[in-house]
Order: C-alpha cells, then structure tokens, then sequence
C-alpha cells in the first residue's frame, strides 16, 4: 500500500494556500476540482492504455500501466498543478525547473524512454529499450494524446507531439528509431492496423528474449 507522509501532507497543504498576490491567470482550480480532474484524468488514461495494450496482446503491462499515479508522491503533486489541458508536471517544470512527482514517475516506469538511463565509465549512455516497454510507450502516447486532445486527436496525432519535442536527441538510436517508425505507421495506417501487427511481432519477441 502507499503511504503518506507527514511532511508530504504539510507540503501539499501549504501550497494548495500560497494563492495571495497571484495573477488571476495564475490561480490553480479550486481543489476539489482539481483532485477530481486529476483523478479522472489518470483513469481515464490508464483506460485507453489497458484497451492499446490488450490489443497488442500486452496483458500485464496494459494492468499494471502508471499504477504509481496513484502514489502520494505523484497524485498530490499532480492535483497541485493541475490545469486539465496538459500534463501537471508541465506546470510544475515552468514554476520550479523541475519536478518532484515527474522524478518519482519515470524511475519507477520501465515504458519511458528516461528509464533507460544508465552512468557507464563515467557518462550516461541511453539504452537500448525492450520492445515490449517500446510497445507500451506507444500505447501510452496514443492515450495521453487521446486525453488532452480530445475531439481534436487524429491518428497522426502522437507522431506530430513527438516530432515536435527533442526526444529523440537523448534516447538510444535504435529505440528513437523504431518509435518514430511506429508512430509513422498509426499515422499512416490508424491504430488498429498497427496494433494487430505488433501484437504478431511480440510474440516472435517473447520467444527470443530474456527479459519480461
């Protein structure tokens, strides 16, 4: 079970009130609004993941996708700077250059591609991804565009959110390679399409590699 810390429930509190001299524009949503948001909004996502996951044959990661939103780490952080349009770690980026609950997110989450990090003789070296976490990464960046874009998202939707951002810049070749050409694939085919082959392509990987 998680558990919520003292000072974690002091941290929260003290910023859901530091709203005095803030412009209009910047006030957050009043807090119930934003804890049902939130909460919607990771249910939902984590819906529309289950669905792309199950159809690429990806049972136990669709169940277990971003089960650590539900973390106090992440959740309050996320009801604290939830704006319903966007990620709330965005948000939290633009006030603080960083964020507590993005940090606690990818280092426990093996589809993102910051995961897959690592210092070797001194640097740090992307690594190469599995192909199944590479699957769930793109089941998941379907979703969220999905989420945040709503009747606006077509199916090249998740290829134009990464085209735009400099991902790629930092991930292991191989894995910005074949994720581009994924998304390429939905962009030109639609999920469904794409979905059915990869779920044919998992299972050759099961048979070859050793790690789950």
């Amino acid at each position: 079970m998680f558990r919520l810390s003292f000072g974690e429930i002091l941290r929260f509190l003290s910023a859901c009130h530091k709203m005095d001299g803030m412009k209009n524009e910047d006030r957050p949503l009043p807090l119930l609004t934003r804890f049902a948001g939130h909460l919607r909004t990771v249910n939902t996502h984590r819906r529309l993941v289950r669905i792309n996951c199950f159809k690429c044959g990806l049972y136990r990661q669709g169940l277990t996708h971003d089960l650590s939103k539900y973390s106090p780490s992440e959740f309050l952080v996320s009801v604290r700077y939830y704006q319903g349009w966007r990620s709330p770690y965005i948000r939290e980026k633009e006030l603080y250059g960083f964020s507590y609950g993005w940090l606690h997110h990818k280092g426990r989450n093996r589809h993102h591609w910051e995961y897959w990090q690592d210092m070797i003789n001194g640097k740090w070296i992307p690594l190469p991804m599995p192909f199944n976490y590479v699957v769930e990464m793109v089941c998941d960046r379907v979703a969220a565009c999905r989420v945040y874009q709503k009747e606006n998202y077509k199916k090249e939707s998740a290829l134009e959110y990464y085209l735009s951002r400099n991902d790629r810049l930092y991930m292991h070749p191989d894995t910005a390679a074949l994720l581009e050409s994924i998304l390429r694939q939905i962009a030109e085919d639609g999920e469904d399409a794409v979905f059915a082959r990869l779920r044919e392509q998992l299972k050759d990987y099961r048979n070859t590699s050793h790690i789950k």
